[in-house]
């Protein structure tokens, strides 16, 4: 089911002007997805989920900033192989993971030369980059209404909905599903 454009306009535009409106409505994506990275345990997270499951960290920071939104993305895209996936893997397949896989294999030798450090940290901002535009992409395919829907009573948790993302789901993978689900609250004072 895709939402047309009025029902879509509604999650994901607040009022403009309206101070008392939440911060997660004036956020792009990309916005977001900064300042949730930066949130205690979610890096490792992200990063457990996708060297260990397999799994795209930029898609599970749509889906989680989707369920800000109180949209989900539908059940079709579990499969990665679905079409609306198409552009944004092509784009992590032939730009962002080579980036990834020439910073991490600098990472030792970037220790003992600063050449190669230097090196390493523009390959890094590269990649950053590269993460901005994938994002940008995976706003604008939310923006269609293609692949989303909105959240419903009867709909299961952030973490459950997104474990049919994973192929064999270990403990591990579900806890670190559990830990995006936790910290799309607003932090407390501890964290």
């Amino acid at each position: 089911m895709n939402m047309d454009s009025t029902e879509l306009r509604r999650h994901l535009r607040g009022p403009i002007g309206d101070d008392q409106t939440p911060p997660a409505w004036r956020r792009s994506l990309w916005d977001f997805a900064l300042t949730f990275y930066a949130r205690p345990g979610i890096e490792a997270a992200c990063l457990r989920l996708q060297d260990g499951a397999g799994l795209d960290v930029n898609a599970l920071l749509w889906a989680c900033w989707l369920d800000t939104h109180g949209l989900t993305p539908e059940e079709a895209l579990a499969d990665a192989a679905h079409p609306l996936w198409a552009e944004v893997s092509a784009w992590q397949e032939q730009i962002t993971a080579p980036l990834r896989r020439q910073r991490r294999a600098l990472k030792e030798q970037a220790l003992a030369n600063p050449a190669i450090a230097e090196l390493r940290e523009t390959i890094k901002h590269a990649e950053l980059l590269a993460e901005r535009e994938a994002l940008t992409r995976l706003q604008a395919l939310a923006s269609t209404g293609q692949g989303i829907r909105p959240l419903g009573n009867e709909d299961p948790h952030l973490a459950r909905r997104l474990s049919i993302w994973l192929a064999t789901p270990t403990f591990s993978d579900l806890r670190a599903l559990h830990i995006l689900q936790a910290r799309l609250d607003p932090p407390s004072p501890s964290d």
